[in-house]
């Protein structure tokens, strides 16, 4: 089996919900450097790009050592499906295999991504298509019409006892590159769950995750997926 992997850091120059969140502050760098580095870390990865529309972010990744390609400006509107984006990605890689490593996990670390990959390849060959990182998640969820998983009343469940949910985290994706333009997504149907805990999920969409995520990077992680 061919084994090639390019990382692909997907990084935006402009983010509704927090501006420049790819290059906030974290660690002794920002949350871009930071992810390049960990990367650099990594075992198995043929190549490493930076695709971005920001001028400041792809110096960051030529600085480094990587890859920086400038984005074309349709593929930074978020008004353009996301499948559209992985067709233009998938002609990028030279590789047989692509790993999504968003610069916004900065909790996903090399030891994680070492784990990752070695489990997508024994998974291939099980028959599943592609990995993503899972976050288990039993939690009561409601829309405007009521509960959705549990019920009210003597009926009523303690949270573990609910039906077991996976919250999918965005920390690392692997896949065939041939088949991002055929499944329009950057994981296909039958994906490996790698079930990861809560710091090893942090995802920073705002200023509360961006504030939460520092504070578990801080910490040492009494349980890491290993």
């Amino acid at each position: 089996m061919n084994k090639t992997i390019t990382a692909i850091i997907p990084v935006k120059g402009n983010s509704t919900r927090l501006p420049n969140k790819n290059i906030l502050p974290f660690g002794d760098s920002n949350l871009l450097q930071h992810k390049i580095d960990q990367l650099k870390q990594v075992e198995g990865l043929t190549d490493i790009i930076c695709s971005s529309d920001s001028d400041e972010m792809l110096a960051i990744a030529e600085k480094s050592g990587i890859k920086a390609i400038k984005r074309p400006t349709q593929y930074a509107d978020e008004s353009v499906p996301f499948g559209m984006f992985l067709e233009y990605i998938s002609d990028l890689v030279e590789t047989e295999h692509v790993m999504w490593a968003c610069a916004t996990s900065p909790c996903v670390e090399p030891y994680l991504y070492n784990k990752a990959i070695k489990t997508y390849f024994e998974k291939l060959e099980e028959g599943y298509d592609s990995l993503i990182t899972c976050q288990p998640y039993q939690t009561y969820l409601m829309d405007e019409k009521g509960p959705l998983n549990f019920s009210m009343g003597l009926a009523h469940k303690n949270s573990e006892q609910l039906p077991l949910l996976y919250h999918f985290t965005n920390g690392i994706n692997l896949a065939p590159a041939k088949k991002l333009k055929e499944w329009h997504y950057n994981y296909g149907p039958n994906a490996y769950r790698l079930l990861i805990n809560k710091r090893e999920a942090a995802d920073i969409d705002d200023v509360y995750d961006y504030e939460m995520a520092k504070a578990l990077y801080a910490m040492k992680d009494p349980k890491p997926t290993v």
